[in-house]
């Protein structure tokens, strides 16, 4: 993600919002979002808390004119490190309350529970999906050195009970790449998080390793959004400039995710793992960027066999603890894949 320049916008009603750029890890920059409306100073987003990522907060936060100690509220757009990992950080620095959906309350107030659970299924899924054990121990190890910055922080009120606390936002929730993952409005500007970002489709993993993930949610929530969108002036997002075009973005983000699956059921015209699958759809990757593809991968998987379009070939050996491995049960066309008529809906 390339580094995105401090802006000012201001909402149809004049409210003030501030792009607070942070680079979040090296060569991979967020926005945090500062409003100022109705006597409160909102921080939306805190960065991931590394040292670059928290003193360009403090920088950011400089430039706009406000002290930490007059911010009135810390509001999650979901709990990914590099959107909730600096409030360990900033939260001595300022009383303002800490808010997010209940689906992420876990992670953000007891992240050592919650780490050591998710590692276990993260752990379970690499096996499943056909990698070596060595590679499944870099993998884990990866994982764990990512979240090992951060530090459990209370958390003042979840999203059902924001309208008692920061009137001046409306809040939806849109799972999917994240299990609380909301997006928030404020008159006509739109805070979207990592539902919609340049070029790519956001992070998904499959359900197994984290319930409200997966396609089917964010597809639903994809949907949602445009359709709760509707109207809004400006679309910002976690790491790129402001989108002006919201029907635009969504449908070049369905196109892309259709296209990688797509390319997934043309490799899977043998029996596959899902190791095997990532390799043929992205290549060979290393380091952090493995565990994305192997985890959108396995999304990618979990979607095209609950919907019918792959079937487990070796159900024998997957009974012995093998992984499995898939194969299409026909040619299927991109237009299957995703049909624009479709409904989503959230259960």
């Amino acid at each position: 993600m390339t580094r995105i320049n401090y802006a000012v916008f201001e909402t149809s009603n004049g409210v003030k919002i501030h792009r607070l750029p942070v680079q979040a890890f090296p060569k991979f920059w967020a926005c945090v979002y500062l409003v100022s409306a109705g006597g409160q100073n909102i921080l939306i987003d805190s960065g991931s808390g590394t040292e670059p990522s928290h003193e360009d907060l403090l920088n950011g936060l400089q430039q706009a004119g406000v002290l930490p100690s007059e911010l009135t509220h810390i509001l999650l757009t979901h709990a990914h490190i590099d959107h909730y990992g600096g409030l360990p950080k900033l939260k001595p620095l300022t009383d303002a309350k800490i808010g997010c959906h209940e689906l992420d309350v876990q992670v953000v107030a007891h992240h050592d529970a919650r780490l050591a659970l998710i590692s276990r299924r993260l752990a379970s899924f690499l096996a499943e999906s056909g990698l070596a054990k060595e590679e499944i121990d870099t993998l884990l190890g990866i994982y764990r050195f990512t979240k090992a910055l951060y530090r459990s922080v209370s958390v003042d009120f979840v999203y059902s009970d924001a309208a008692d606390h920061v009137p001046a936002l409306e809040i939806i929730h849109l799972p999917g790449h994240c299990p609380g993952h909301v997006a928030m409005r404020v008159d006509d500007v739109v805070f979207c998080g990592d539902m919609v970002v340049e070029g790519v489709t956001p992070h998904l993993a499959p359900e197994s390793i984290n319930p409200f993930g997966g396609v089917d949610h964010y597809l639903a929530s994809l949907a949602r959004l445009q359709q709760w969108a509707d109207g809004a002036r400006l679309i910002l997002n976690g790491h790129n400039d402001a989108i002006t075009d919201l029907p635009a973005k969504v449908d070049a983000t369905r196109q892309h995710l259709t296209r990688r699956m797509s390319r997934a059921l043309q490799a899977l015209a043998e029996p596959l793992t899902i190791a095997e699958v990532c390799r043929a759809v992205y290549g060979e990757m290393s380091g952090y960027n493995q565990l994305l593809v192997i985890e959108k991968t396995g999304a990618y998987i979990e979607y095209l066999y609950e919907h019918g379009m792959i079937e487990v070939t070796n159900f024998e050996e997957v009974e012995q603890g093998q992984p499995a491995r898939y194969r299409r049960v026909r040619e299927v066309s991109e237009t299957e894949i995703l049909p624009k008529e479709k409904t989503y809906v959230l259960i």
